[in-house]
């Protein structure tokens, strides 16, 4: 029987584990970087082990450490996570080595299947050699890990060096492997995949199966179980093709077997030798805890001949700070407030008062809906995110919103390139025409009509805020009866709560400021001075750091005084395990570089100045 568990991982994959852990009985153990020292996943294990460093070649990557630090802390298994060191057959060699036990399959299996090229050949499906433009579109992508990472797509040949280039280098950093290999690229199919489990004595259940089509960069946004409209035919294609990827290398645990469907046939992907991120839609329609069940395999336990019968259907959202109308740029700050309404599952590795950093996945959050019907799932689960407390950094809320809402997704005819077609409608800002006025009514609570204000009683007062990216100015009076404003009736107003009276229609709206940052609704302001600073002023092509992160690249040659194409990559930045490319606006000359490779940079810090050559 396990006794002490330590988890390979943080964020909400170690603190989802450790809860089951918790309600097993099972004493956990937690790693940490130096950057998660006050990480939510180390607080509340049992024990936790210091990783020095902060990047994940530091500390995540550090196999030998985590065997240590198992040793060290009592520990009589490792469990993996997803992500990191999850696939990597050594490690798990290493942890069975150390006489500790392994919550994953066996390492042969592992090697066999986790990387996705010796995957390919084990299904009969060989990747490509040199490629041609009759090959065109392509994919570029790492042999191990997942995640989106390490992933290019290619429509012209003169594109392929460059892409080669830049999977390597994230899948290096991201999984400590930048083994690539080149598939053709199927546009405009549906991912679906099946969760398998399987025990020591020869029972592999098949629980069903997933539709994960909702991506951006080739990571899961939105996914659901069972996937919608698949044929009694296919689903036991699908179903039987897992079995057998399974069984061809004597598989034991948890694991998915992923494919891309279009035109009613199934492509065979790979095989991922781990929890998958998804899991909770799985365990919500079967009724099982996934970790639960693989604690008791690598217990020995056998699993019943049949699984349970699955029940309604799920709907999960990935949470993620990042803004998707900035080329989804990763945010960095701190996480004020993160609370979801009742009806729910909310699986997080943050608190109230976190810090998000830039040295990991910026996923926040995976929230869960399950109901009876495909329907009403999607409706609980966009109601949840719609009125979820988030006051922090920019996050994808919004779009969730609008992708489990929109047609294509309500009606099951959604594809992987759902977001190629339709970001720029989803991520329009969204309509909140009294936010900065509740805002400004909320600030002027408690102020006399007298003291602390320059103005008389009669004149407006001015309040200047950024929603959305655009600025807005609000007026308001201080009057004998309260506070008013043109063109609404102001029923409330005090520091938290607001209410506006408009053509016979009352509208409630909640107040939080933190600083300048004021949250309203569902709606980020940013109050501004009643005057803009006039010597705030960027010279003609400055290229500004959209996010925190790290200059792993200059472009060759790249120097003050250097010509330059519109368009030409000038700066790579990697945050948050993926990589930025910083393009040149304009054909010009680089007129300054303020940094180097290796440095660190902050949002909006000066990165270069093109001089656009006059015509």
């Amino acid at each position: 029987m396990i006794s002490t568990l330590l988890v390979a991982n943080r964020g909400e994959i170690a603190c989802r584990i450790f809860r089951t852990c918790g309600e097993l009985g099972i004493r956990t153990v937690a790693v940490h970087s130096d950057a998660d020292e006050n990480a939510l996943h180390a607080r509340v294990a049992d024990t936790a082990v210091r990783l020095p460093g902060a990047t994940p070649a530091e500390t995540y990557l550090r196999g030998d450490l985590i065997v240590k630090a198992a040793l060290a802390a009592g520990a009589d298994a490792v469990h993996p996570g997803y992500g990191f060191l999850s696939e990597n057959p050594e490690f798990a060699r290493a942890v069975l080595d150390a006489g500790l036990v392994w919550i994953g399959p066996p390492p042969e299996a592992i090697e066999a299947m986790a990387s996705k090229t010796r995957a390919k050949e084990l299904m009969g499906i060989a990747p490509l050699g040199e490629v041609t433009e009759a090959d065109l579109p392509v994919l570029v992508k790492a042999a191990a890990g997942g995640g989106g990472r390490g992933m290019r797509i290619v429509r012209r040949l003169e594109e392929l060096p460059s892409a080669l280039e830049g999977a390597r280098a994230e899948a290096a950093s991201a999984f400590g492997d930048g083994e690539v290999f080149v598939e053709p690229y199927i546009e405009d199919g549906r991912h679906v995949e099946v969760q398998i489990l399987a025990d020591t004595h020869g029972t592999v259940w098949t629980l069903g199966t997933r539709d994960c089509s909702l991506q951006r960069r080739h990571q899961k946004v939105i996914e659901e179980a069972p996937a919608p409209d698949l044929t009694s035919r296919l689903t036991e294609e699908l179903y039987a093709l897992a079995v057998r990827a399974a069984r061809s290398v004597s598989y034991t645990g948890a694991g998915t077997v992923e494919f891309l469907v279009a035109a009613g046939r199934a492509h065979f992907l790979e095989m991922n030798t781990r929890l998958q991120v998804e899991h909770p839609v799985t365990e919500a329609v079967f009724g099982i805890d996934l970790v639960a069940e693989q604690l008791r395999v690598a217990e020995g336990h056998p699993l019943p001949a049949e699984p349970p019968r699955a029940q309604g259907h799920a709907v999960e959202a990935r949470l993620y700070a990042e803004d998707p109308a900035r080329d989804w740029a990763p945010q960095t700050g701190t996480l004020h407030r993160l609370a979801v309404p009742a009806g729910v599952r909310l699986d997080t590795g943050y608190t109230d008062g976190d810090t998000i950093g830039v040295h990991y996945d910026p996923m926040l959050a995976k929230v869960v809906a399950h109901a009876p019907t495909r329907a009403e799932a999607i409706r609980r689960l966009a109601g949840a995110l719609e009125r979820a407390e988030l006051h922090g950094p920019v996050t994808n809320r919004d779009l969730l919103v609008r992708s489990l809402r929109h047609p294509e997704f309500v009606n099951a005819r959604m594809d992987t390139g759902f977001y190629d077609r339709h970001l720029t409608g989803l991520t329009e800002p969204a309509p909140a025409p009294y936010a900065p006025l509740a805002a400004a009514l909320a600030d002027a609570h408690g102020r006399s009509r007298f003291g602390g204000w320059r103005n008389v009683a009669s004149q407006p007062q001015i309040k200047r805020y950024e929603m959305a990216g655009e600025e807005h100015e609000v007026r308001y009076r201080h009057t004998r009866d309260g506070l008013a404003a043109e063109g609404v009736r102001v029923v409330h107003a005090d520091a938290r709560r607001v209410v506006l009276e408009a053509d016979g229609v009352r509208r409630k709206f909640d107040v939080t400021r933190y600083g300048d940052q004021v949250y309203v609704n569902g709606s980020r302001l940013t109050a501004l001075p009643r005057f803009p600073d006039p010597t705030a002023q960027l010279a003609p092509g400055s290229l500004l750091a959209p996010m925190p992160g790290t200059v792993v690249r200059i472009a060759e040659g790249l120097a003050q005084g250097a010509a330059v194409q519109a368009g030409r990559p000038l700066i790579w930045l990697e945050a948050m395990k993926m990589q930025h490319q910083i393009a040149a606006p304009v054909t010009g000359t680089l007129s300054a570089l303020h940094v180097r490779a290796g440095q660190q940079v902050e949002p909006g810090m000066l990165l270069a100045v093109v001089q656009e050559t006059s015509s």
